[in-house]
């Protein structure tokens, strides 16, 4: 049997969206975003996170900086009841200073390449799946992959989520 997924954008929507954000003291979660990805894991459904990370073809960070920033949240959404199954980035930029992610790609959103590697390498029904973000390139992205998007504005995440749901 396919899973159902949720695929989060990380800025915006599972956190405060500061200019690039890499370190663990800078990250303040969104209301409700550790209990709508536990009530998602608890429902059932497998949690992704796909994120555009400018600042790394930027080279205002690593991808190292970014992964740890990574599993801190991850470790913190566990702590909460909550599983990521994986978080896909787009390390790309066309105007980027570091030579090998500055370059047009499929996988900066709203291109797709994100999502659709996520159903390359999980068994995902795309029909009880969906994406959350904060921004109408994340919809974009969502509706090129064949999965219904939501533009999250604000306010408690969970109840979002629980209005997507009911």
């Amino acid at each position: 049997m396919k899973d159902k997924a949720v695929f989060f954008d990380r800025d915006g929507v599972l956190n405060v969206d500061v200019d690039y954000l890499y370190k663990i003291e800078d990250l303040c979660w969104l209301d409700g975003a550790k209990a709508a990805v536990a009530y998602l894991t608890a429902s059932g459904y497998k949690i992704f996170i796909v994120t555009n990370q400018s600042g790394i073809a930027r080279g205002y960070y690593t991808v190292e900086q970014m992964q740890e920033l990574h599993e801190y949240m991850r470790r913190e959404l566990a702590a909460a009841g909550g599983k990521i199954e994986k978080i896909y980035y787009c390390p790309h930029h066309k105007e980027g200073v570091v030579p090998e992610y500055s370059c047009d790609c499929n996988c900066r959103k709203p291109k797709p390449g994100m999502l659709l590697q996520a159903f390359a390498e999980y068994d995902i029904d795309k029909a009880q799946s969906f994406l959350i973000g904060d921004g109408q390139r994340d919809v974009e992205a969502a509706a090129a992959a064949g999965i219904k998007g939501y533009l999250f504005k604000g306010g408690n995440l969970l109840e979002f989520v629980k209005g997507i749901l009911n």
